[in-house]
């Protein structure tokens, strides 16, 4: 429907009000088609927004959509800082282990929000959380706060990490 939808919003061109529409259109469109009303990184930042949940996981398109976010905000390897880590909102939820070991620390509270990580994901959260190198601080200090902000995250916590956070 959303796809459909797309199509009759941009028959006559791209509207000049597109930020207005709802951001799960905007999964739909490509950066270059977004690129007459505004730069990619507020196409990004609008997609962050958008439930990606409306594309299947793991398809090529949610794939498509991640690298062409990396590539324009110029991520430097796997090292992602914590203002591109907002620009990606949802779209954290689709970066490998590898981009969550070397970048965390930016990643957690975006990450929390996600509905599901596959294993390599789940992994390097808990490698991240373990290491205490967060802004969170280690688990031995964290507070009723701290467990309400990573909330979407204790699913991914091992019995390590439940028996390091005070009670």
């Amino acid at each position: 429907q959303l796809s459909c939808l797309v199509k009759m919003v941009v028959l006559h061109g791209i509207p000049k009000d597109l930020d207005n529409y709802p951001k799960d259109l905007l999964l739909f469109l490509s950066p270059s088609d977004y690129a007459a009303t505004g730069s990619c990184r507020q196409y990004f930042a609008n997609i962050g927004k958008a439930n990606l949940d409306v594309l299947q996981r793991e398809s090529s398109q949610r794939k498509q959509l991640l690298m062409e976010a990396l590539a324009c905000l110029k991520v430097p390897g796997t090292q992602v800082n914590e203002e591109n880590a907002e620009i990606l909102g949802r779209l954290v939820c689709d970066l490998s282990g590898e981009y969550i070991r070397s970048s965390g620390r930016n990643l957690l509270k975006q990450l929390s929000q996600c509905e599901s990580f596959l294993p390599d994901q789940e992994e390097a959260i808990r490698s991240v959380i373990s290491s205490g190198n967060t802004t969170f601080g280690p688990p031995v200090a964290w507070s009723a706060f701290t467990l309400n902000e990573l909330s979407g995250l204790i699913p991914v916590f091992d019995h390590s990490i439940f028996q390091k956070i005070p009670k």
